[in-house]
């Protein structure tokens, strides 16, 4: 239809050019990594490049103060004994403080932690410096999962892959890096700072940033309860963090037995990052696709067991490698990917669901390790090592029992996303009418 304007024919609107799909996934990759994202995959980034030291400094320091393998493993069980204390308290904390003064703290505990660490060289001081490091760490780390569950909402799981694949990038330097430094006058602690550049780097750029609030508080006299299918998929995080950390600790050591040097295994545990890396890399790409969480889950679990009786039996260096590479490759998306269906199933109650998570990973951690170190000193590191296997079938099961108790109804529906701001989901409820349907309120 014209209409007429002044006695002419005003002319037709043309048609719009066609978008640019390349241009549309740049936006909106852009608008996805926005800078809270950001933030977090950084601070991620550091906290897992002192997670993923630790294991290989333990075995410098263990040649330097020349303690038993039992020791080796209180160390690693009280780094974890931070950690779990840092799962019982997240969720009343965070309940007090915003999401950024709980960041910001928590990143100056965890180096003020792995300062204490590095400046010592007495078994009581560097104990502590863990404990620091193990308890304000896993406060940064809830924070941060938290931070990027309440921004992408139902796109948690690929904002918690791509996270982790800066993470394990930092992985594989570390070991590459304490060996190096190792070499130098400086000595295998130098490398531990450097993480300190990169958070006061991100402090700089960020302190001023606001990020997204966690989700409205319940009201007076509510407590929150997971569903029985939410705790078995934590309790499948906690286990699989545990499958993690047993090479991490003592993969050193089972490389040293095939003939390296000390120097020379630790700087070999970056196969073991590299496979997660590259395993992560590959892991961001497929989970852009929804749908494809549980098959994920599935061939990782396999190609974890592969890997380790590879690494678990190879009597060569070059064999003990290539197994502990592809261990790494598939340990590395199983824990975002069953943190994401965590959190999924716990209905509103993430923070909770993610401390939970943390704190029964910190109790498994204390005593897988420990209990490893225990048997290695009393049947071999090899025969010890008969616990990961146990471990990865139980994550198998739970994995199992987990989604078999899920029931779609107790999942949270997906939120319309508003075209600027923060995601409002947190502004709908779903309330279930007794004729079986719904309304929104």
């Amino acid at each position: 239809m014209y209409r007429y304007k002044s006695g002419r024919v005003t002319p037709a609107r043309r048609a719009a050019p066609p978008r640019d799909a390349g241009a549309d996934a740049g936006a909106d990759a852009e608008k996805f990594r926005d800078a809270p994202t950001l933030l977090c995959y950084g601070a991620l980034a550091g906290y897992a490049y002192w997670l993923y030291a630790y294991g290989p400094a333990l075995a410098l320091l263990r040649s330097e103060l020349h303690f038993s393998y039992t020791l080796l493993g209180v160390y690693s069980a009280i780094w974890s004994a931070g950690a779990a204390l840092a799962g019982v308290s997240f969720a009343p904390v965070a309940r007090r403080l915003p999401r950024a003064p709980l960041l910001w703290s928590s990143m100056a505990g965890a180096t003020a932690g792995i300062a204490l660490f590095t400046a010592t060289r007495t078994v009581a001081l560097t104990l502590t410096g863990a404990a620091i490091t193990g308890f304000a760490g896993t406060v940064l780390l809830t924070c941060i999962q938290a931070i990027l569950s309440d921004r992408h909402g139902e796109r948690r799981e690929q904002a918690l892959v791509e996270a982790n694949v800066g993470a394990a990038g930092c992985a594989v330097l570390a070991p590459l890096l304490l060996g190096l430094f190792q070499a130098t006058p400086l000595g295998w602690r130098a490398a531990l700072a450097l993480p300190v550049l990169l958070l006061a780097g991100l402090y700089l750029r960020y302190r001023h940033q606001p990020l997204p609030p966690p989700p409205p508080a319940r009201p007076t006299g509510y407590q929150a309860r997971l569903s029985r299918s939410c705790w078995l998929l934590a309790a499948m995080v906690a286990v699989v963090i545990a499958i993690e950390f047993c090479p991490i600790y003592f993969g050193t050591e089972v490389l040293t037995s095939t003939g390296l040097r000390t120097a020379g295994a630790a700087t070999a545990m970056s196969a073991f990052y590299l496979g997660i890396l590259l395993s992560r890399i590959g892991g961001a790409y497929l989970i852009r696709r929804a749908g494809r969480t549980v098959l994920l889950l599935c061939v990782s679990l396999a190609v974890t067991t592969a890997g380790f009786g590879i690494f678990w039996l190879a009597d060569q260096p070059t064999l003990a490698i290539a197994g502990l590479a592809a261990c790494g490759i598939g340990l590395a998306n199983l824990y975002p990917l069953s943190l994401a269906l965590t959190l999924a199933a716990a209905a509103g109650n993430g923070d909770a669901a993610n401390a939970r998570t943390q704190l029964l990973g910190g109790v498994l951690v204390i005593i897988a390790p420990y209990l490893l170190g225990t048997l290695a000193d009393h049947f071999g590191l090899r025969g010890a090592f008969t616990i990961e296997p146990v471990l990865i079938g139980a994550a198998a099961l739970l994995l199992l029992a987990g989604l078999r108790l899920a029931r779609p109804a107790r999942l949270p529906r997906p939120a319309r996303r508003p075209a600027e701001g923060w995601p409002a989901a947190a502004g709908c409820r779903l309330h279930l009418t007794a004729s079986g349907g719904s309304r929104r309120r």
